[in-house]
C-alpha cells in the first residue's frame, strides 16, 4: 500500500556494531554500519593496517546441476564454464540490449558448483534474472543470502590477522590445494571455523590486499570477535560504508547505481573486457553488446582537482573555459577528497572528445567552476 513502512533487513553483526557505536544507514534496503568513528581514521586503517568490515549486506547464490556451468555462461557477460576449482571471475548480469543490471563476483567454490555473490539492491532483480534464463538448463539455483554473513578483512595485515586467529584452521579436503599466504588474488578455499566450514576468498573491495570469508549467520559473531582479538596486535580497525567508498573510489572500482547501470553498456565503464564475445556463445545481451553504444556515448574517466573541494555524485563536467551557459560535456558519477592522495578525486562519464587522459575540464561544484583533468583509473595501486 502506499506509504506502507518497508522494514529494513540487519546483519546477523548488528549487535556488534551496537555495542562499538557505530552509526548506521540505509543500503540496499539492509541497516548497515556507515562509520564507528572517523571514515579518516578507518580509511588510513585499512591502506596503513587493516580494517574489518561487515558486508552481509551482499547476495549469494549456490549454482549447481550437470549444467551449470553452461547456464552461466548463458545468463553472465562472462565464460564461467572453463573457470577452474577455487578460482573467482569478475562478471555481470546484462538485460537483453546489454545494459547492466548488476555487476558480480562468480566463485568456483565446489566441483559441482558455483557460488554467485550480488549487491543487496538487486538482489531481486538477478534472483529473478537467474530463474528466466534457466528455462532448458539442468540446474538449480538455491538463494543463500539468508543463511550466509560475509566479512572483509582488508589491509597489508589481513594475512598475518586471519594466520593469528583463534578457531580458523586449515583443511585439507577443503582447502583446493592452497594455504591462505599461497592463495592468489580471485581465487578462494575452504577453512574450518571451530569446527564447521566456511569458504574464505581473496577479493575485496578496497585496492588492498585482504580475504572475504562466507560463514554461517549464527556464527558469524563469534568469527568477527575471533578476528578483532587476533587484530588487536594488528591494529586492526572496525570500518564502515563511508570508509569503503572512498577506499574503491581511490582504487577505481564501480559502484552500481553510480559508475554502473542499466543505461550502461560495459565498454562504456572500461569494461569491455569482461564480456568475451569472441570465445562466448549465445548469452542474453549479445545483440546489445555487438551492437555497442551510440554514437558519441559518454565514457567513465578518472578526474583529479586541487584543493580542498571535492566534486559529488550528479556534478556537472564542463570543457576548459566553458561559458556560463555552455551544455556540459559530463556528469560525475562519485567524488570525494582523496585520504590517501589528499586531493579531489572523481569517477564521470564525459563526452568521448573530452576523455584523453591530460584533458583540462572544470566541475561544477555548488556553482564554482573547479579545475580537473583526466587520469588514468586507478587512482591507486597497492606497493605489491
Amino acid at each position: 500500500m502506499p506509504g506502507e513502512l518497508v522494514s529494513q533487513r540487519v546483519s546477523p553483526l548488528e549487535p556488534v556494531h551496537r555495542a562499538l557505536g557505530a552509526s548506521f544507514t540505509d543500503f540496499g534496503g539492509w541497516e548497515m554500519p556507515v562509520r564507528y568513528g572517523s571514515d579518516l581514521a578507518e580509511h588510513q586503517a585499512v591502506r596503513e593496517r587493516a580494517g574489518i568490515f561487515d558486508i552481509s549486506h551482499m547476495a549469494e547464490f549456490a549454482v549447481g546441476g550437470l549444467d551449470a556451468g553452461a547456464f552461466l555462461d548463458y545468463a553472465l557477460a562472462g565464460k564461467v564454464s572453463t573457470l577452474p576449482l577455487s578460482k573467482a571471475k569478475y562478471s555481470m548480469i546484462l538485460a537483453a540490449d546489454g545494459g547492466i543490471l548488476d555487476d558480480l563476483i562468480v566463485y568456483k567454490n565446489h566441483p559441482a558448483e558455483f557460488l554467485v555473490v550480488a549487491n543487496a539492491g538487486n538482489r531481486d532483480v538477478v534472483a529473478a534474472a537467474l530463474a528466466e534464463r534457466a528455462a532448458g538448463f539442468d540446474v538449480h539455483v538455491t538463494d543463500r543470502t539468508d543463511e550466509i554473513a560475509l566479512i572483509a578483512v582488508q589491509g597489508p595485515r589481513a594475512l598475518e590477522i586471519l594466520e593469528s586467529t583463534e578457531g580458523l584452521h586449515a583443511d585439507e579436503l577443503l582447502a583446493m590445494g592452497h594455504t591462505l599466504e599461497s592463495l592468489p588474488y580471485y581465487a578462494c578455499m575452504g577453512m574450518l571455523y571451530e569446527g564447521a566450514a566456511i569458504l574464505v576468498a581473496r577479493t575485496g573491495y578496497t585496492g588492498e590486499d585482504g580475504f572475504e570469508l562466507y560463514v554461517d549467520r549464527r556464527d558469524a559473531v563469534n568469527l568477527w570477535n575471533a578476528l578483532t582479538a587476533a587484530g588487536e596486535a594488528f591494529g586492526l580497525a572496525p570500518a564502515g560504508l563511508a570508509a569503503r567508498d572512498t577506499l574503491r573510489l581511490e582504487a577505481g572500482m564501480p559502484l552500481y547505481g553510480h559508475e554502473l547501470g542499466t543505461g550502461i553498456l560495459p565498454v562504456q565503464a572500461g569494461l569491455g573486457r569482461i564480456v568475451p564475445l569472441a570465445t562466448k556463445g549465445d548469452f542474453v545481451g549479445r545483440a546489445g553488446i555487438e551492437a555497442g553504444p551510440a554514437e558519441g556515448a559518454r565514457v567513465l574517466v578518472g578526474l583529479a582537482a586541487e584543493g580542498r573541494r571535492a566534486a559529488r555524485a550528479g556534478y556537472a563536467v564542463f570543457a576548459e573555459g566553458a561559458a556560463a551557459d555552455a551544455e556540459p560535456v559530463g556528469e560525475v558519477t562519485s567524488g570525494a577528497l582523496s585520504p590517501t592522495l589528499g586531493h579531489p578525486i572523481a569517477m564521470a562519464f564525459v563526452a568521448p572528445e573530452s576523455a584523453e587522459p591530460g584533458t583540462a575540464l572544470e566541475l561544477d561544484v555548488r556553482g564554482t567552476r573547479i579545475p580537473a583533468h583526466v587520469v588514468a583509473l586507478p587512482f591507486y595501486s597497492r606497493a605489491k
